[in-house]
């Protein structure tokens, strides 16, 4: 199993979305796309790559989140008031956008994890 995988599936489990299991569309069908599958393939759920996904997870489990661009830095803070490492961007690196979905999807499956 992908890491990326275990993350969407943990932050699935803390947000309370139920999925039918993992997709991968091949790119002879003019995507790449990967994530869970809900609502019987008509909706792909992947909050590390959409930024709309990734946003409503963060409201529905109130997370707070923090991007610091002096330090090219996202976090975002659990529950329990613990904080889940930096995501770092910037040159060389993620996209700013890319790492503050990666930092809300660690949250989350942070949560999933302590729930399961």
């Amino acid at each position: 199993m992908s890491a990326d995988r275990e993350l969407l599936e943990l932050a699935a489990k803390a947000a309370g979305i139920a999925y039918d299991g993992w997709v991968e569309v091949p790119m002879n069908y003019g995507t790449n796309d990967t994530g869970l599958n809900v609502d019987g393939y008509r909706d792909l759920w992947n909050p590390l790559e959409d930024d709309g996904q990734a946003l409503r997870l963060a409201v529905k489990l109130g997370a707070q989140v923090s991007i610091d661009l002096a330090k090219n830095c996202a976090s975002a803070l659990l529950d329990d008031g613990e904080t889940v490492p930096c995501e770092w961007f910037g040159k060389g690196q993620q996209t700013a956008e890319a790492a503050t979905r990666r930092a809300i999807v660690r949250a989350a499956a942070e949560i999933g994890a302590c729930h399961g």
